[in-house]
Formats: structure tokens, C-alpha cells, sequence
């Protein structure tokens, strides 16, 4: 916290939810989930303006739409 912020009334810690393990939907959802790739490559890109940037991600998102359309 910064030396600036305040709290005013009674601090209160989050009440966490009931811990349990996933149920068979969840993990069959992290199953079917887990091999998706994003198809963006890693990396630091350097941009001269933000609309380079967005032409960039558009191109690199209709590469992966059409990717997953050839057979």
C-alpha cells in the first residue's frame, strides 16, 4: 500500500469461497483448452505508432482464424 492511502472504517480480509477440487466438467474444460495456442509470437515488438500495433495484431488473429479453417 502507498504511504498516501488510507482506510476508512474497519479493514476487512476477503471471505474466501468453499476450497474443493475441480469437478469432471471443469477439468475436461482445462483438458480441451490446454492445447489452444494463440499463434502470437514471443517476443518484445517495438511500434512506431499505435495503429501499427493494431494493424500487427489484427494480421497475427486473422493468421489464426484461417489456420484453424484449413484442413
Amino acid at each position: 500500500m502507498s504511504e498516501f492511502s488510507r482506510i476508512i472504517g474497519q479493514r476487512e480480509t476477503p471471505l474466501l469461497g468453499a476450497l474443493r477440487a475441480p469437478n469432471a466438467n471443469e477439468r475436461a474444460w482445462v483438458a480441451r483448452m490446454a492445447p489452444a495456442q494463440t499463434r502470437v509470437p514471443k517476443g518484445i515488438f517495438r511500434y512506431r505508432s499505435m495503429q501499427e500495433a493494431s494493424a500487427q495484431w489484427e494480421r497475427w488473429q486473422a493468421d489464426a482464424i484461417t489456420a484453424g479453417l484449413q484442413p
